[in-house]
């Protein structure tokens, strides 16, 4: 019996698994399948070329595409020569992506040929020296990345590596004005890969489906684990719901991991009774909260458990989660993960670390926290306490057992004459009419208390959605006080790359008056 253990550096992850099981397959990717032998294989061509480009240790290369075999080969192989990777978000307009690769000081750019294109002017007054491109066809300027994935392995001179040194600059989406850059170890994210192997039991004998993005968070946990563990990973480009449920039967898959809307579309599907499902064992959601009560429905559709998590940029993956085998409840993020401390904090300034059943501010403390914001020593200062706690900017509560309940974000918190309202509590009592698909709660300005608290509501297909009945079934559920002022039908609504719902603009749906 092999020993997992834990690679030290995140370049090892992928190395250390083809040295065990090199025929196995590592990855599958729309018809295409990838052994850890072969994955290894073109992971150490591209390294060998980039280091005979003059890349290496001190360089920053980002890397913008959606989920591709060249993705997964081009991030493992820039840690590989101890550069650094900074996976942009794809849902990144132009100029916020040439922002991210001008303040990190990129000097080279990996990416998919459409996502460099709009970027070849942008990129003139930066670092960037190199631009290379997969796909169709490179854009000007521009060379073929396919090239790097022959004939390199030679060229290749291993590198030492620290597990101090930082190996991630990700981007943390900026809800206000620019995105700041959390730097990462290659300790903080080998440490939560294996702490997060390790709560929810990831081995070499399962397979898991994801569609989320490799370059964002939890997507990247995802596939490091994955390759760490020794489980075949089935990568979908983007979320489309027949594909995903058709590679869970055909590739007997035993994890699927998605945000909360991916369950709803799965759940509102009418195809989804065609498809087997029974070769899952367990199913990850996190990136927003869920209704409890859709999480069972979840449940019972898929016939396994639905483990939730929480994590962040700030800490390269989760923070806190369930553990497979322990008691779990259902509507909580779980509990830190080990080697990791979490507190709940007052909010008035008073650092005061609040009993259970108060809602304060979660904090964090460990191995995996960022370094800081890359050349924002004030906004880093803001976040990391002296003492090592990240203030994470979620409002929760702890029960009596330690168990965590996100109850909103910090700045999504809507005041309604004086009283406190959060969002995520009215969506989730929304969310439990039979007739709504999908809910989103935002704010709107008012003379007399400040701000009212506005519903979106998707409704389920082919559902006549009643306003007043949804009203009366609030008006059941929630404190006077707290029941939005006013709803609005949607088809759909406003999401990031991962299928989070952004609520900072929901109020582009309203009507224009």
């Amino acid at each position: 019996m092999h020993h997992p253990g834990l690679a030290s550096t995140v370049g090892q992850l992928l190395h250390v698994g083809a040295l065990r099981h090199p025929s196995k397959t590592a990855l599958v990717f729309e018809g295409q399948r990838w052994t850890y032998g072969s994955l290894e294989d073109a992971v150490l061509n591209v390294a060998g070329h980039l280091q005979s480009l003059g890349l290496g240790a001190g360089d920053t290369i980002s890397l913008i595409g959606p989920n591709t075999p060249e993705w997964v080969i081009a991030y493992h192989a820039v840690l590989r020569i101890g550069a650094v990777v900074n996976p942009l978000n794809l849902m990144l307009t132009p100029p916020e992506a040439a922002y991210a690769i001008a303040d990190c000081g990129a000097t080279a750019v990996i990416g998919a040929d459409d996502r460099l294109a709009p970027l070849t002017d942008a990129l003139d007054g930066t670092s960037v020296r190199l631009r290379l491109a997969f796909g169709g066809q490179p854009p000007p300027h521009t060379n073929d990345f396919h090239r790097l994935l022959q004939d390199g392995a030679a060229l290749f001179k291993p590198v030492e590596i620290s597990p101090d040194q930082v190996c991630t600059v990700g981007y943390t989406s900026g809800t206000t004005g620019h995105p700041k850059g959390a730097t990462l170890t290659h300790r903080a994210i080998t440490l939560n890969t294996a702490m997060t192997a390790t709560m929810h039991v990831r081995t070499p004998a399962d397979t898991v489906v994801s569609a989320l993005p490799c370059s964002h968070v939890y997507g990247n946990v995802v596939m490091n684990a994955a390759l760490a563990c020794g489980m075949t990973l089935v990568l979908h480009r983007s979320f489309d719901v027949e594909r995903v449920l058709a590679s869970i039967e055909t590739e007997r898959a035993t994890l699927f991991e998605g945000v909360p809307t991916m369950y709803h579309y799965i759940l509102n599907h009418p195809q989804r009774h065609r498809y087997d499902l029974s070769s899952l064992t367990r199913c990850t959601v996190g990136g927003q909260t869920m209704p409890v009560a859709k999480m069972r429905e979840v449940e019972a559709v898929f016939g396994c458990p639905l483990i939730e998590l929480w994590g962040m940029t700030e800490l390269g993956g989760l923070g806190t989660t369930h553990s497979l085998y322990g008691p779990r409840r259902l509507g909580s993020i779980g509990v830190p993960l080990p080697h990791l401390e979490a507190r709940v904090v007052a909010t008035d300034g008073s650092r005061r670390v609040l009993p259970p059943g108060d809602v304060g501010e979660l904090q964090i403390r460990g191995p995996v926290t960022m370094k800081g914001y890359l050349g924002q020593p004030a906004a880093t200062a803001d976040t990391l306490e002296p003492d090592g706690w990240l203030r994470t900017g979620d409002l929760v509560r702890q029960d009596k057992d330690g168990y965590l309940f996100v109850v909103d974000r910090l700045k999504d918190l809507i005041i309604t004459g004086g009283f406190n309202i959060y969002p995520a509590e009215l969506e989730r009592a929304i969310a439990e009419h039979p007739d709504v698909a999908m809910v989103a709660v935002g704010s709107v300005p008012d003379d007399h208390k400040g701000e009212l608290a506005k519903a979106y509501v998707v409704p389920r297909p082919g559902a006549r959605l009643d306003i007043d009945a949804l009203d009366r079934h609030c008006r059941q559920r929630l404190a006077a006080y707290k029941v939005p002022r006013l709803y609005q039908v949607v088809e759909d609504l406003p999401k990031t790359s991962t299928g989070k719902v952004l609520r900072r603009r929901l109020r582009e749906l309203d009507p224009v008056s």
